[in-house]
């Protein structure tokens, strides 16, 4: 019989600790490298706003620049804009990472094929953002755009807060997106009761309109998260799991097939 303690152990360390503190260390860099970004994307204020009106006239030149008008209609009810606004700090950051850990724990098999998913979108990411550094919909007040998040939480864009965790011109792709319908995929293969795979099939949805509704993407934005998902799901797939299929692969809610 195992003891109580034995059993926590095996729990909280399915891979022993040194695995643990690997993840750990990978998620940090990942940050750490967002810092740097974000450092040299902070000094191309005028590109970024130039890059945010040509995402502008892209959209109505394709006739789909409806994000003001989505704004607005959400505003108009005030517990609809103050979910949204809730739902935009608590997915990208609590949601993602409360899944990341149950994934760890309970779906250890699973995890690191999830992993090397958000390993590659942040790379995607972090090029785009020096490549395309863009200001949001919601820094442009004249399209009637607001800042539905800082009047939610009553903290300034520019605190100390705000730019310790976020970067304000990294909008290009959406990783709100991206990590909703990565999460989103792997919960919906791995769910075994069809109420919470239809959630987790919702979730990316509820996000993309989350973040179009709260002004701090535009639809381009959300279609490039989506896109940047899909490539990381297939390097994640065709290339990593297949050098490492042991280890890397995708294993879904029946135990033993491997996606």
């Amino acid at each position: 019989m195992h003891s109580p303690a034995r059993t926590l152990g095996a729990r909280l360390f399915p891979k022993g600790r040194w695995d643990l503190v690997r993840q750990l260390l990978l998620f940090a860099g990942a940050y750490y490298l967002y810092r740097l970004v974000r450092g040299a994307v902070d000094g191309r204020v005028a590109v970024s706003f130039e890059n945010g009106r040509q995402l502008i006239s892209a959209e109505r030149s394709l006739h789909i620049f409806a994000e003001p008008s989505i704004q607005a209609w959400t505003s108009s009810k005030e517990w609809l804009i103050d979910f949204c606004s809730w739902m935009y700090i608590n997915s990208h950051f609590v949601i993602t990472v409360s899944t990341l850990i149950f994934l760890y724990l309970w779906r250890n098999e699973s995890f690191y094929f999830v992993r090397n998913m958000f390993m590659v979108s942040m790379a995607i990411a972090l090029i785009g953002y020096v490549v395309y550094p863009a200001a949001p919909p919601r820094f442009f007040h004249e399209w009637g755009f607001q800042d539905s998040v800082a009047d939610f939480t009553g903290v300034p864009q520019d605190s100390a807060v705000s730019n310790a965790l976020f970067n304000p011109f990294a909008a290009v792709p959406s990783m709100h997106v991206a990590f909703a319908l990565m999460i989103g995929w792997s919960m919906v293969r791995l769910a075994r009761h069809r109420a919470v795979k239809v959630l987790w099939l919702l979730y990316p949805f509820l996000v993309t309109f989350v973040v179009v509704a709260t002004g701090n993407h535009f639809f381009l934005d959300a279609v490039l998260g989506a896109l940047t998902a899909a490539v990381s799901f297939y390097l994640a797939h065709v290339l990593l799991a297949r050098a490492r299929p042991n280890a890397w692969a995708f294993r879904d809610a029946r135990a033993g097939v491997t996606a």
